[in-house]
């Protein structure tokens, strides 16, 4: 559903006279979604992947070759150059990034200096990043594309990437106002990053071993 849709949904929802019963329903609803999250809390393990989303706790299942190698090359690509310009501070899938009504491990975040200056050695929940990634699996990428995208666009994650890795095809998408703009999504050229200051990739480099290190070499001699 766009923010237009939304809102006009939200209108047409203050306008009828029952609203005040919606309310209560909603009221409820987020009531016992609020337990179900507390019992998630106490419940979860560190060894799992594991989301609450809407309500519901979703365990993930093992990924792909393609999916970990697309990522890993990502990441080390990030946090190479995070690490070398004291940028802040790159987190991955284990991650858990806990939202006003959700909470995400997703693949890949950034946080700039002045969020990571805040975290603790101790600390298992975070808030919303600069700048996030998923690599999409058959079983993720609705909620990639549906749910994750609104809510980190409602919670103001200044940039998103969706990796393709099946089809080597980078999506990236920028925050303008309340909602993303797609900014490029191709198999080639270079991906200038708007939340991470001076990083620039070559699309292949998520992809291709050798464009990888060739992206490290210039990273490292920068």
């Amino acid at each position: 559903m766009t923010l237009e849709a939304d809102n006009l949904l939200l209108n047409q929802l203050i306008r009828s006279p029952r609203l005040p019963f919606y309310a209560q329903r909603i009221d409820a609803v987020l009531e016992q979604e609020a337990q179900r999250r507390q019992a998630f809390y106490d419940q979860i393990k560190e060894g799992e992947k594991v989301e609450f989303i809407n309500g519901e706790v979703i365990v993930h299942s093992p990924v792909k070759l393609r999916h970990t190698t697309a990522n890993k090359r990502l990441l080390v690509l990030l946090d190479t150059h995070v690490q070398r310009h004291d940028l802040g501070f790159v987190g991955m899938e284990k991650m858990m990034i806990s939202l006003t009504r959700n909470d995400y491990e997703p693949d890949i975040c950034f946080f700039d200096r002045a969020k990571a200056d805040q975290f603790t050695p101790d600390q298992m929940r975070f808030p919303a990043p600069d700048f996030i990634v998923e690599v999409l699996s058959e079983s993720t990428q609705a909620n990639d594309r549906g749910v994750k995208f609104d809510d980190y666009a409602a919670h103001g994650v200044t940039e998103y990437w969706i990796i393709d890795p099946k089809t080597e095809t980078a999506e990236q998408v920028r925050l303008q106002g309340e909602s993303y703009a797609l900014i490029v999504k191709a198999k080639t050229g270079l991906l200038e990053n708007f939340a991470v200051p001076h990083f620039t990739i070559p699309v292949r480099a998520i992809f291709d071993p050798q464009e990888n290190q060739r992206a490290l070499a210039q990273i490292l001699s920068k």
